[in-house]
């Protein structure tokens, strides 16, 4: 054989080889994971071939499922109250695949878990059909109502996070505007426009504001501010008048930042006063003294810079909020009234609220109670675990004096409740590089607790681009404490 033949067959020969053992590795290695692919038709039509099991929401389900006609797809999703539950729920589509709850138990509601074996080897000898299993959450239906209706009465973009600070138990899990997952739950070309449509509107309805979307968090990151500043002793006592002027001079620079409440009733106002008045001066110099390492320890402990999940593992993987690193003597100062480069998701601020409200610990939020078989058996449940110690309980105490002090004399008064101790705080956050061009956002964190031991912690989050009102009337206190006050009725309702 002549050497360009033998360079030729080497070659073919090693193509060949090539091709053995990339079939063999995907016969051997990859099979699962190719078998189990959500964009293989047979795993589609395995989990829509059978009625899927039911996501719970108070004993009751707000999914189901029907029958097509459909060989391949012979069942398919449908969804009670649908916008309303969607950010909790997600979607199970026979042709856009799943998503939150739906996808991160995927393998339970389909019926597909290894743990369901048996008893589908025992279906087939009885001729029973197949079904999957329940996922029963925590959230509570009145404050889940109560949110949405909030929300959507306004007419705005929005996100409310309502915790068990207890426990960690998500009791709400609400943004507006939202979806139905219904009408694109089938394979037609209409559904997938439909999908198509939804992904293209302004108001983006597909957000889930709540866990994956970020913002400044405004004034309602004082509570955090003034968690940190006593926590190591940069303020020791919340009465005392601080040598905090307003309008504040922004270290090495020539701004001054002033206060809506006023100079007269900030400058060298004590901190409840400044918690109380939403005083800027004050929160801009504790993070100032503070610097950015020890400010930046403490949000640490409340969860910024970690991934925070409202489940263990799977969809439902919160977006990391930010305390940035690197940051100078005026970025620092600013983060203190929770402006600056600092952002934060809704179920961050929710998870500050309600660690504060439970002596400074906090525990991991989560949002399915228990896993349960086709035979109601349980399968896993899921009990409260702590994160971390954020603050003292002594701290804690002294924020909440604070907070209920602010809810019954300062910006905060829109969310008293008779008969409940109630602690809240306000924010309006500022955005854009011309904040004189941009609709500033709007925040509103508070809790609830009754003397039975029961309570609740809220963040709501309100973003009026949508909404017919002036900008002198977006704040915190008037938009979002009504709908925090009406989760908190809601949960702590006799």
């Amino acid at each position: 054989m002549n050497r360009p033949l033998r360079h030729i067959a080497i070659f073919c020969g090693l193509l060949v080889l090539g091709l053995l053992l990339r079939a063999n590795w995907l016969q051997h290695v990859d099979r699962q994971e190719l078998a189990q692919h959500e964009h293989n038709a047979r795993v589609r039509f395995e989990r829509f071939a059978t009625p899927r099991g039911d996501i719970i929401v108070g004993g009751k389900a707000i999914t189901g499922s029907k029958e097509t006609g459909s060989r391949d797809y012979a069942f398919r999703r449908t969804y009670k109250n649908g916008p309303m539950y969607a950010p909790v729920t997600g979607y199970a589509s026979q042709a856009r695949g799943t998503s939150l709850l739906e996808r991160t138990y995927d393998s339970i509601l389909s019926g597909q878990d290894d743990r369901f074996a048996f008893r589908h080897a025992k279906d087939v000898l009885t001729g029973q059909p197949r079904r999957g299993g329940d996922v029963i959450t925590t959230i509570d239906a009145k404050a889940q109502k109560a949110a949405y209706k909030g929300l959507t009465d306004l007419g705005a973009r929005g996100a409310v996070v309502a915790l068990d600070p207890r426990t960690g138990k998500v009791l709400s899990l609400v943004s507006t505007p939202s979806y139905n997952p219904e009408v694109f739950a089938g394979i037609t070309f209409k559904e997938s426009e439909r999908f198509t449509a939804l992904e293209k509107k302004k108001g983006k309805p597909l957000a889930n504001r709540p866990l994956r979307e970020t913002y400044p968090p405004g004034s309602t990151f004082k509570i955090l501010t003034a968690a940190a500043a006593l926590e190591h002793g940069v303020v020791t006592d919340v009465d005392a008048r601080t040598d905090a002027v307003s309008p504040y001079p922004l270290p090495l620079s020539s701004n001054k930042i002033g206060s809506e409440a006023g100079d007269t009733v900030c400058s060298k106002a004590s901190m409840k006063t400044a918690m109380q008045y939403s005083c800027n001066n004050v929160f801009l110099d504790a993070a100032a003294e503070l610097g950015e390492d020890r400010m930046r320890e403490t949000a640490e402990k409340f969860g910024f810079n970690e991934d925070v999940y409202a489940e263990e593992f799977g969809d439902m993987l919160a977006t990391k909020s930010l305390y940035p690193p690197k940051l100078d003597k005026p970025g620092t100062a600013l983060t203190g009234m929770g402006q600056g480069s600092l952002t934060s998701t809704p179920m961050q601020m929710a998870m500050v609220t309600a660690a504060l409200a439970n002596d400074g610990k906090l525990m991991q939020p989560y949002i399915v109670d228990e896993l349960r078989g086709p035979d109601l058996s349980t399968l896993e449940k899921n009990e409260p675990m702590e994160m971390s110690q954020a603050v003292s309980p002594e701290t804690a105490k002294k924020v909440q004096e604070m907070m209920e002090h602010t809810a019954k004399e300062g910006s905060a008064q829109r969310a008293l409740i008779d008969g409940v101790t109630v602690g809240g705080k306000t924010g309006t956050a500022q955005r854009g590089v011309d904040v004189r061009d941009e609709v500033p956002y709007g925040w509103f964190v508070s809790y609830g607790k009754k003397d039975d031991g029961r309570s609740v912690a809220v963040a709501v989050f309100i973003d009026p681009t949508d909404m017919d009102i002036s900008r002198s009337d977006i704040s915190g206190g008037r938009l979002g404490a009504p709908i925090a006050k009406s989760v908190m009725q809601a949960v702590l309702g006799d």
